[in-house]
C-alpha cells in the first residue's frame, strides 16, 4: 500500500535525507587511498548518532541482519558490500549507501566515490549512472507513472552501453525505510502506478559497465556483477509536491568536500 504524506510531514523527511547527505559529505572529507571502509563507518555512525539520529541499515533485515551503517561497495560490488579493514587503494570505487531514521522518519541516499584518481572507462560510468537519475528525478511528476521514470532511466543507461541491475530497486520512503511502490530502473512508459502528490520515493540507479547480471556472495548481502566488472549506484529522496519533483537529499555537501581537496567531483 502507497503512502501519501502531508507537506509537514515530508519536511520531516527531508531533515533525515539531510542528515544522511551531511553523513555523506563526511565520507567525501576522509575517503582516500589507505582508508578502511570499516574506519569510514565507524565515523558515519558516531556523526549520525551525535546529530540525534539512528543507523537505519545497522541490524535491518535477516536471517543475517545488516552489521553496519554503510552499505560500502567496491568496484563489481553492486550495493550492500559490508565494511573491512581491507585499506582502498588508488583506482577504486565505492558506492556508499546510507540510510538515517530521525523522529519518526527514514532518509536513504547513496553516492559512488572515485578514490584517488580512475579511467576514463569508469568516470563515464559514473557520470551516466548520475545522468541516470537525474533523469529519473525529473520524471517524478504527478500524473506519471513509475514506468515513465524506470523506462527513461533503462534507455539512458542502455544507450551507452551499460547494463541496468534488474533484481534490486528503488522504493516509497517516509515513516519505514522500505515503501512501496517499487521504483525499478528498467521499464515501459505508461506503466505501473501513478505518481500523486504525496509519494515520496527513494529513486537509485544500479548501473554495470558490463551485463546486467548480477549474483549474491555467501556473506548473505554483497551483491556483485556476474562478470566482475564495475557498477556504479547514486540515490535521492525525491517528493512530489504541487505535482513538481522536489528533492529532499542533496549531493552539495559531497560535492564541496571534494572539491576542497581537489578530488574528482561527478
Amino acid at each position: 500500500m502507497i503512502t501519501y504524506y502531508s507537506k509537514r510531514d515530508i519536511e520531516q523527511i527531508r531533515i533525515s535525507a539531510q542528515l544522511v547527505s551531511r553523513t555523506l559529505g563526511l565520507v567525501a572529507e576522509k575517503i582516500e587511498p589507505g582508508v578502511t571502509t570499516y574506519d569510514l563507518d565507524k565515523m558515519a555512525e558516531e556523526f549520525i548518532r551525535d546529530h540525534g539520529g539512528k543507523p537505519a541499515f545497522k541490524g535491518y533485515g535477516g536471517p543475517k541482519p545488516f552489521p553496519n551503517t554503510l552499505c560500502m561497495s567496491r568496484n563489481e560490488e553492486v550495493v550492500h558490500g559490508i565494511p573491512s579493514k581491507k585499506p582502498l587503494e588508488n583506482g577504486e570505487i565505492v558506492s556508499v549507501d546510507c540510510g538515517v531514521k530521525l523522529n519518526g522518519f527514514y532518509g536513504d541516499h547513496a553516492y559512488t566515490f572515485i578514490v584517488g584518481e580512475t579511467n576514463l572507462q569508469t568516470l563515464r560510468l559514473l557520470k551516466v549512472t548520475k545522468e541516470c537519475l537525474d533523469i529519473g528525478l525529473g520524471f517524478a511528476k504527478e500524473n506519471n507513472k513509475i514506468g515513465d521514470i524506470a523506462f527513461h532511466i533503462q534507455e539512458h543507461a542502455e544507450s551507452n552501453g551499460f547494463g541496468v541491475v534488474r533484481e534490486l530497486v528503488g522504493h516509497g520512503v517516509g515513516k519505514r525505510l522500505h515503501e512501496d511502490p517499487q521504483v525499478p530502473n528498467y521499464g515501459k512508459r505508461g506503466k505501473g502506478p501513478r505518481l500523486k502528490n504525496g509519494m515520496v520515493l527513494a529513486i537509485e540507479p544500479m548501473i554495470n559497465m558490463g551485463t546486467k547480471n548480477v549474483i549474491q556472495l555467501d556473506d548473505g548481502w554483497t551483491i556483485i556483477t556476474s562478470d566482475k566488472k564495475p557498477s556504479a549506484h547514486f540515490e535521492h529522496d525525491v517528493a512530489i509536491v504541487n505535482g513538481r519533483p522536489e528533492v529532499l537529499s542533496t549531493f552539495k555537501y559531497v560535492e564541496e568536500a571534494l572539491k576542497k581537496k581537489g578530488a574528482i567531483v561527478i
